[in-house]
């Protein structure tokens, strides 16, 4: 898992503080209930499938999405407050960018917008990848281009970094180089990063923090190296049929039968006993079989809830 160091000019312990938050629209409730807390300087992985809330929570963030309740501050100020603006910088799936500007056209529009701008980070970003200043970002590759979005965000010095699914039309080649530019940009400077991404690999290798969502509801929250424990895969022989009694004192998050043998996911809740073959699973076996079942208590690690109701804390 990465570590990362804290922003001296945080102002805030939490990068991001959400407390009740929902967005309806006419078709129902995108976001509902939503209570969580990510430390400065740490690199969240947002899952999720498609429709949980992923896109609106980002939204909100970055005031394309005003919320219908609750409130979502970051560094301790309410997004809806223009002095947040300067503090984040947001890099859509798409990564817009002018096609007929040139590289260096690209990175003077994001010196005149942005008051503390570094252009020789951003410069460097774009040389390690060796594309040319004057070639037209139209022309570039899908890798390309998102290392001058990747550019364009950290030129701008920010606290926090929102990404949606910045990763995902790249091959894994250039994945891999980006995911290590990502990371080498963020802890250089202990800028916060929400990645929303569907890789759970990726998320594995580089994320120190989670945030899932489900049906537009948190499902888990918090250090990753504790939610993970806090699991156990638990193999053994059914009894007619069904899960163990003894195995039913525990919080079951997913089970399966097969002829005489079970197969379950379990958050424990005392000794595991009955002689079954246990192991600690990985971070996708967690993340997967909470989003197959949405109807698990949320789960939390300490300081990760706000005002979560009916939650459990690890």
């Amino acid at each position: 898992m990465a570590e990362t160091n804290t922003p001296a000019a945080s102002g805030a312990a939490w990068a991001l503080e959400a407390r009740g938050l929902g967005k309806r629209y006419r078709r129902g409730w995108a976001l509902r209930d939503c209570s969580f807390r990510l430390p400065a300087g740490r690199i969240c992985g947002l899952v999720g499938p498609n429709g949980a809330g992923k896109s609106t929570l980002l939204g909100m963030a970055t005031r394309q999405v005003v919320p219908t309740e609750g409130e979502l501050r970051a560094f301790g100020v309410p997004v809806s407050d223009p002095a947040t603006m300067p503090r984040y910088a947001f890099l859509a799936q798409d990564k817009p960018l002018f096609k007929r500007f040139t590289v260096a056209e690209s990175l003077r529009m994001g010196a005149e917008l942005n008051p503390g701008w570094d252009m020789a980070a951003a410069e460097r970003i774009v040389c390690a990848g060796g594309i040319p200043m004057e070639a037209r970002t139209g022309t570039l590759s899908g890798g390309q281009r998102t290392r001058v979005a990747f550019a364009l965000a950290f030129g701008k010095r920010p606290d926090l970094l929102l990404l949606d699914e910045p990763m995902s039309d790249l091959d894994p080649l250039a994945r891999d180089e980006m995911s290590t530019l990502l990371m080498a940009e963020a802890v250089e400077r202990g800028t916060t990063v929400v990645m929303s991404s569907h890789m759970l690999t990726e998320l594995e290798d580089m994320c120190d923090y989670l945030l899932v969502l489900s049906q537009g509801r948190v499902r888990m929250a918090g250090d990753a190296d504790a939610l993970v424990p806090a699991h156990r895969m638990v193999t053994g022989v059914a009894e007619n049929g069904a899960l163990p009694a003894a195995l039913l004192g525990h919080t079951v998050v997913e089970s399966r039968i097969q002829g005489r043998q079970f197969q379950a996911m379990v958050r424990t809740d005392g000794p595991l006993g009955g002689g079954w073959q246990v192991s600690e699973p990985s971070l996708e076996e967690v993340l997967l079989a909470h989003l197959r079942s949405p109807d698990v208590p949320a789960l939390y690690t300490p300081g990760a809830r706000t005002e979560a109701e009916g939650a459990t804390t690890v």
